[in-house]
């Protein structure tokens, strides 16, 4: 089994870190200068930046703000939210990004990730997939979590894959900031059936969600955020309980 990763997540909004329930109700929780040092120094194995608003408000990603973030890292950084072309690709990864995860522009231009999996790797093309359980199968989310998009998940996501997508970025809306575990059944669908590394998110809220999720759902990352931010788990507790129960953890 490969080591897996925990990755904490900076949504941010207006220049700061903020965190809600099942994307809604967002509250301060940082300066992301500040906290992605502190996660850096604390041992976290990547780190995630996420400009949430950037395609709702039809806006580019703070580069400034990435290059104060990127500034302070020496572990590997993803920035999310407004990409659109290739071009936005070539910025931030000079501003200091190692990957660049799509999400909205994506679906709406499959041929995105192909291009940039071309000019970049595609170890460099992370695709963020929202997705809610309607009753019958998980359907794709749009902007936020604003736009459905009447798609099912694992064929949206076997789609970006085949255009060259090395990552999944997977988040459960329903569990998104609720802290009752992650959604096993939804990332186990895709970290069983594609053939590149999923990262699970939404819903971490204790150190046997984490656990729960490498071995009953095989994802290859966990990425979370509140209980990071907060304080009520800290990443070197969290990775020695891991190792406790024979979890490889970087």
């Amino acid at each position: 089994m490969l080591a897996k990763r925990i990755i904490p997540c900076l949504d941010i909004q207006n220049g700061r870190t903020v965190k809600g329930i099942r994307f809604e109700g967002l509250r301060d929780a940082g300066d992301p200068v500040d906290l992605a040092q502190h996660y850096a120094l604390e041992g976290a194995d990547e780190l995630v930046f996420l400009d949430i608003t950037a395609t709702h408000e039809q806006r580019d990603t703070l580069i400034q703000l990435v290059q104060e973030v990127a500034s302070v890292l020496d572990i590997p950084f993803t920035v999310g939210g407004g990409i659109r072309q290739v071009s936005d690709f070539k910025t931030l990864l000079r501003a200091g990004a190692d990957k660049i995860s799509v999400n909205s522009a994506a679906f709406n231009r499959p041929a995105l990730i192909r291009e940039a999996a071309d000019a970049f790797g595609s170890q460099c093309v992370i695709t963020a997939i929202d997705a809610k359980w309607t009753g019958e199968r998980w359907e794709v989310y749009l902007n936020g979590g604003r736009q459905a998009t009447g798609r099912e998940l694992y064929d949206w996501a076997s789609e970006a894959v085949s255009q060259g997508a090395g990552e999944i970025l997977l988040t459960s809306m329903d569990a998104d900031g609720t802290r009752d575990g992650f959604d096993i059944s939804m990332t186990r669908l895709l970290s069983q059936n594609l053939p590149v590394p999923v990262i699970a998110s939404g819903g971490a809220g204790s150190i046997a969600d984490f656990a729960d999720v490498f071995t009953l759902a095989k994802a290859d990352a966990a990425l979370a955020a509140s209980v990071f931010h907060f304080g009520e788990i800290t990443i070197p507790t969290l990775k020695n309980a891991l190792r406790a129960q024979s979890i490889p953890i970087r």
